[in-house]
């Protein structure tokens, strides 16, 4: 399934790149700045020092954890987008999430905001087999996507074109499918306004250890 969506969302993010760079700029959500600020302190607590921001677009959270002392790694599937990132002096790569080249082992912690939200759920258990084979043990996976509810297949109000891939899960299901190969640390649903139907997940998850 991953290998039929892929195209089009490639096209989709390379075609609104410009845009979201600029809308994103400074203007971010109050509930998007105090999550990201949350992670940070946590990592700092624990002395992480290396993060890997997955789906990381133009590259503003990518830049803030930067800007926080951390060394940062960040990969797109959008050519335009990773450019856009490299052009803010981020190591910023063109990958998607089954293709994740780098050593095992390599990452003190992984953040995805709202990317993950793409993978068709075949394909969840081996992206996010990819993401756990870079963490290193004790490390801290940011899983944020938007959900609440059961939802899978082209969004068809979505304003992008071409039309993107979504897969939408009800928290305890969501919970339930990280469960195989990562322990929860914490679980938010947060509030969106104007959202009835939907809420932000906010998943920070640590890699099993092998049995």
């Amino acid at each position: 399934m991953y290998d039929q969506v892929i195209d089009g969302l490639r096209q989709a993010y390379d075609n609104s790149a410009e845009e979201r760079d600029a809308g994103n700029a400074g203007r971010l959500t109050p509930w998007k700045v105090a999550t990201r600020a949350d992670f940070l302190s946590l990592l700092q607590a624990e002395g992480k020092r290396s993060l890997l921001e997955i789906g990381g677009g133009p590259g503003h959270f990518a830049a803030f954890f930067r800007d926080a002392a951390l060394d940062v790694v960040m990969t797109d599937l959008s050519p335009a987008m990773v450019r856009l990132a490299q052009a803010k002096g981020l190591d910023a790569r063109v990958m998607d999430f089954l293709s994740l080249d780098f050593p095992p082992a390599a990452f003190d912690a992984v953040f995805a905001l709202n990317c993950l939200l793409h993978v068709p759920s075949a394909d969840l258990p081996r992206v996010l087999a990819a993401i756990h084979r870079v963490l290193r043990p004790g490390g801290l996976f940011f899983y944020g996507v938007y959900g609440g509810h059961s939802f899978e297949g082209i969004w068809p109000e979505d304003h992008h074109e071409p039309k993107r891939y979504f897969v939408f899960y009800p928290d305890d299901e969501l919970r339930r499918r990280v469960a195989g190969l990562f322990d929860e640390v914490s679980f938010r649903a947060i509030p969106v306004e104007g959202e009835t139907e939907s809420h932000f997940q906010e998943l920070i998850l640590r890699p099993k250890e092998p049995a």
